[in-house]
């Protein structure tokens, strides 16, 4: 991890004023988001709600008796991957190669790849990657034989001598990718065992995709995707397949954690290593997975759990007619995947505490560089040089627009900072 990565006017919403500074120094500049003293829009992580975050997620892992590998891909950040390994996590897990990069580079020694490796150029980075750092195991899927023999002409042509770690993927039918059949899966496993190219490590499956927030639904199609796993890890088991002194299972998103867990404990005839890849959960957020989550609480009788850590904040920048303000902050700057970002906080300009935002404000529109926060014309509103938090949906969706992020302490002053590498 590179603590020193030095932060200027060429990352959006430093201070472009302000003399370059090192990332681990920034707290040094005494800096308030709620002053001005950064410009506007700009994304935020709130330190208490972040630390309560990593802890509770490994604590629920740990729990279970299951490792934890959350997905990198969410935050891009290798400051959050360091602290999550610090806090215990067995691994990162990534969607590509490029992503898997920079774990590698932040010192990073075990990484799942939930995806699957097709292409030349991707396996040409894998093998480097795995040369330049001895250390670093990583299990990509594979859920074909037409993957398996683009893998071996690889290969070939290369005249490597790699042996890749792999998960064989256990999909859903009308979803994303994975075997859906039992026997599709056996054959695909005994093309992995006879390749000279592939090493099975283990299953995975991913149930995010089947969830509606509706607790009986979610349950009984995960116990069913489940019930999958296992058989396709015990014929596997039973055919020797598995090329390592233990087998990992692996399942998990940000929605359905819980109702994964329990099906990650096998038996078999080698150690099974079960291991959750949550990646939201870092930041939580104030929509979907907020919603979501409420009905993980229900399920698991949990008072509380998750914390929203994200806030994106704007300024009221135009009061052009009654019953309207426009926000500095748009598609380029926040989240709007999934649903659209909620009004928060309102802090009137030369005010260094946020009030919560009056009932009937509502930001209900976006364009590039514009927010649209409507609230009843007789109610007189922000004012021009106000300040909105807000809240999003989808926190993914909301760091791959920025290139660093400030984390700041419950009086919003600015204390420490993270890079993303997207």
């Amino acid at each position: 991890m590179n603590s020193t990565t030095l932060l200027d006017r060429s990352y959006k919403s430093f201070p472009p004023a302000a003399s370059a500074c090192p990332i681990n120094e920034i707290g040094a500049r005494h800096w308030n988001i709620l002053a001005g003293d950064l410009p506007f829009p700009i994304a935020l992580l709130r330190e208490s709600a972040l630390s309560h975050n990593i802890a509770w997620m490994q604590e629920f892992a740990r729990a279970r008796g299951l490792d934890f590998a959350p997905h990198g891909k969410t935050t891009m950040s290798p400051e959050l991957y360091r602290r999550q390994i610090d806090a215990g996590a067995w691994g990162i897990s990534f969607a590509t190669v490029y992503q898997l990069s920079f774990g590698a580079a932040a010192g990073l020694t075990r990484a799942l790849i939930p995806n699957q490796i097709v292409c030349d150029a991707d396996l040409d980075g894998l093998a480097m990657l795995l040369r330049d750092f001895p250390a670093l195991r990583v299990w990509f899927l594979v859920d074909s034989i037409a993957q398996i023999g683009l893998i071996e002409s690889w290969k070939a042509k290369r005249h490597s001598p790699v042996i890749f770690d792999c998960l064989l993927e256990i999909g859903i039918a009308g979803k994303r990718s994975g075997c859906r059949t039992l026997d599709e899966a056996r054959a695909v496993a005994v093309a992995i065992h006879a390749s000279p190219a592939l090493r099975l490590g283990g299953i995975e499956c991913y149930e995010g995709s089947v969830a509606q927030g509706e607790s009986e639904h979610d349950r009984r199609e995960v116990d069913a995707l489940m019930s999958r796993v296992a058989d396709a890890a015990v014929a596997c088991d039973r055919s020797a397949f598995f090329g390592n002194e233990e087998v990992l299972l692996t399942a998990g998103g940000s929605a359905l954690f819980d109702l994964v867990a329990d099906g990650l404990k096998l038996r078999l005839s080698k150690p099974v290593r079960g291991i959750l890849r949550s990646g939201c959960y870092i930041t939580h957020d104030h929509g979907s997975y907020m919603n979501l989550l409420h009905k993980v609480e229900e399920r698991q009788h949990f008072a509380s759990s998750l914390l929203p850590a994200i806030e994106v904040w704007a300024m009221a920048q135009s009061r052009p007619e009654p019953g309207l303000a426009i926000l500095t902050c748009g598609k380029r700057d926040i989240s709007h995947d999934l649903d659209l970002p909620i009004a928060l906080f309102h802090c009137a300009r030369g005010k260094t505490a946020p009030q919560a935002i009056p009932d009937g404000w509502k930001l209900t529109a976006l364009n590039d560089q514009h927010a649209y926060l409507r609230f009843p014309e007789q109610d007189p509103g922000p004012a021009v040089g106000d300040l909105i938090g807000l809240g999003v949906s989808h926190p993914c969706t909301t760091f791959d627009k920025w290139r660093w992020l400030p984390i700041i302490n419950d009086n919003y002053d600015v204390i420490d900072a993270v890079v993303t590498r997207f």
